[in-house]
């Protein structure tokens, strides 16, 4: 079975053989965490890092009347906030509203990674990096793109991200979220998701069916939704070799 978190970090930093036995030997120990369950809640203290190597996550806030904000979908690879457990207590929540597998990382482990393993570390940089162009992505949505291509980007995003970790299939991919998921994620009403689905459908620009996205032609979508995949920088830099300590 493939891992999802070797396969991402691959594109951080050149990993040598020994650097893929580490990781895989950290992701060996998994936990189920059931659906609608937070995996860390806002107000508790980490002690944690958490990582998503089977379905989806999320972070998010919720408000004082209920009403819920997604900030980020986290896909298997991707860490819940990498550097947690240095804070005093958790600022936002990560929960599952699909149920997901996930591994968790005593502080110390993490420690003695970026102590002892600095391809590793330089690939746990970049992935911090990404996350933090990812929310970049996700605010320029939110405040100048209009519904439509916001859905369009999002699906673009996760068809890149998803098949990055080996889970795209003729670029078709689980897509377990519903409409109110949706419309928390994008700052819309759940009937406006309808909607833009809807349109989106009849331009024959995806498909939505069973849990299952499809993109009939990722090119035509991907320039709908003006979507550079840029932030999730997948291009390693020349000089990465040399930085990295490898000869």
């Amino acid at each position: 079975m493939s891992n999802p978190l070797i396969m991402k970090l691959e594109y951080g930093a050149r990993l040598t053989d020994e650097d893929r036995a580490v990781l895989h030997d950290l992701t060996r120990r998994t936990r189920r965490v059931a659906r609608r369950m937070d995996i860390s809640p806002e107000g508790e203290r980490p002690e944690n890092v958490h990582l998503v190597v089977e379905g989806f996550a999320c972070r998010y806030k919720t408000l004082a009347d209920g009403r819920r904000q997604i900030m980020a979908f986290l896909v298997p690879g991707d860490f819940c906030d990498l550097h947690v457990a240095i804070l005093g207590e958790m600022d936002h929540s990560i929960g599952t509203s699909w149920g997901c597998t996930i591994v968790d990382i005593p502080r110390s482990v993490i420690e003695h990674l970026t102590a002892h393993h600095p391809r590793i570390t330089r690939a746990l940089w970049w992935a911090t990096l990404v996350d933090e162009g990812t929310l970049r992505a996700w605010l320029v949505n939110m405040g100048q793109r209009a519904a439509d291509r916001q859905m369009a980007h999002l699906v673009c995003e996760l068809l890149v991200r998803l098949r990055v970790v080996g889970l795209v299939s003729e670029d078709s991919f689980e897509f377990p979220m519903t409409q109110d998921d949706l419309g928390d994620a994008l700052g819309i009403s759940s009937v406006h998701v309808n909607r833009v689905l809807q349109d989106l459908r009849g331009q024959g620009l995806l498909e939505w069916r069973r849990k299952r996205m499809r993109i009939p032609n990722a090119a035509r979508l991907m320039a709908f939704a003006e979507f550079d995949p840029k932030y999730l920088h997948l291009n390693p830099r020349d000089d990465e070799r040399s930085l990295s300590g490898t000869s």
